[in-house]
């Protein structure tokens, strides 16, 4: 009931049928209800006063009934009984119909000395006074009408807003949005061929951001490696390590660079991962390293993603909680739905007013990016990047006793079930 085309097609219906029963009263008013002909009721009263004169003569020859049937149609029986009184006749006659809601067979009940009712068939009389029934089957009818009529207008008019919806709704992981087959009305071909436009541009942008800085990274080396060489001949020994530190930082940080390029721009085929295996071969390769790591407990989860990526997102922020965090505690679970993977530290954590900045490239928590720890700030963006492209998400708080709790959301890959089969 929340959505555009409801509320336009309840505003529709409203403003329709409100207009034309605000007509049909003003009507009413102006005019009065619609003239009811007597002349049929002149015949019926003309034909029921001849049948009483010819019964109260032989009553001992007709088939009485000892009481009335059928459903008494009062107004009618009223009109009927005034038209007799104006011929002279006082017969209390009593009209009804076989039917109560639907139409049917007249009848006129006609008295006969108190002996019982004589049935008499007539035709259908006009109802009497106002036709409330009539106006109320009007109105239905044209609420119905005006409902169809709003339902269709309100498709064709938020058609364009659907159209965006699917469209914003079809932009895959990578940010790319699949061409939009420009056909159908004007507007709708103008938005899809907007929206075309606006895509391929973006792509251009991207693929153009892209080579930048591949091209910057890779053109970064050379100059790298001869400042490298014209360190290890500075005769200061103190000051040929810290050129040294500086001139590694900056390889790490072309490094970086270049491979978010790669997993932006590179496809790996998805497969079924053991992410339980995975993590648990990750940990014991990063205590091998001499990282703190710990893995705690761990449940069996699959999952369908590219296992190189993830595998390097993973260690990505194992690391990152195993450094920065001074140690990392790693655990596998999953709800039935997505698979998870989270990792506690011990660290300082991140100021809550920039916890949201931390998948940024090159974000550093310190204002003042200071380089205690070697890296180049790209871990992060990285592993956000192959996460998002498998369809997961990452998930970083503070932990009320300190530290972060990284939390890694994947769908989980859920086996069909098979039913057992007795072998005969």
């Amino acid at each position: 009931m929340n959505t555009l085309r409801v509320k336009i097609s309840v505003l529709l219906v409203i403003a329709i049928v409100s207009v034309m029963a605000l007509m049909t009263f003003v009507l009413f008013l102006l005019l009065g209800p619609p003239p009811r002909s007597g002349h049929a009721l002149d015949i019926a009263a003309k034909q029921v006063a001849m049948v009483a004169e010819l019964a109260a003569k032989s009553p001992e020859t007709l088939r009485l009934r000892p009481e009335t049937r059928g459903h008494p149609y009062s107004r009618t029986t009223d009109a009927l009984r005034e038209k007799l009184k104006e011929r002279g006749y006082n017969i209390d006659v009593v009209v009804t119909h076989s039917r109560r809601w639907r139409p049917g067979s007249l009848a006129v009940w006609i008295p006969i000395q108190d002996k019982g009712w004589l049935p008499m068939p007539i035709t259908r009389l006009p109802p009497q006074g106002v036709p409330w029934w009539a106006l109320l089957r009007w109105l239905f009818l044209i609420t119905v009408g005006a409902t169809a009529v709003a339902v269709f207008a309100s498709s064709r008019m938020v058609r364009p807003l659907v159209f965006l919806e699917n469209a914003v709704e079809s932009v895959g992981p990578d940010g790319m949005m699949s061409e939009l087959p420009e056909k159908g009305p004007a507007e709708v071909r103008a938005t899809a061929r907007a929206l075309n436009s606006l895509s391929a541009r973006l792509k251009r942008a991207m693929e153009s951001r892209m080579r930048l800085v591949a091209a910057a990274g890779h053109d970064m080396r050379t100059p790298i490696t001869r400042m490298r060489l014209r360190a290890e001949f500075v005769p200061d020994e103190e000051d040929r390590e810290k050129w040294l530190n500086d001139i590694d930082e900056l390889e790490r940080i072309a490094d970086s660079a270049i491979l978010l390029v790669r997993e932006e721009t590179g496809a790996e085929a998805p497969e079924r991962v053991d992410l339980d295996d995975l993590v648990g071969s990750i940990c014991t390769e990063l205590k091998q390293q001499d990282f703190d790591v710990t893995l705690a407990a761990t449940h069996p989860v699959t999952v369908l993603a590219g296992r190189l990526k993830l595998n390097r997102a993973l260690r990505n922020l194992i690391i990152n909680a195993a450094t920065h965090g001074v140690r990392a505690r790693v655990g596998v679970g999953g709800d039935g739905t997505n698979a998870m993977v989270t990792i506690e530290d011990d660290g300082p954590g991140i100021p809550e007013e920039v916890l949201g900045q931390v998948f940024e490239p090159f974000f550093r928590a310190d204002p003042a990016r200071r380089q205690n720890i070697p890296g180049a700030g790209l871990g992060l963006t990285i592993a956000h990047e192959i996460v998002t492209r498998a369809g997961g998400s990452i998930q970083i708080v503070n932990r009320p006793g300190g530290g972060l709790l990284q939390t890694v959301f994947l769908p989980e890959l859920r086996e069909p079930e098979t039913a057992d089969t007795d072998s005969a």
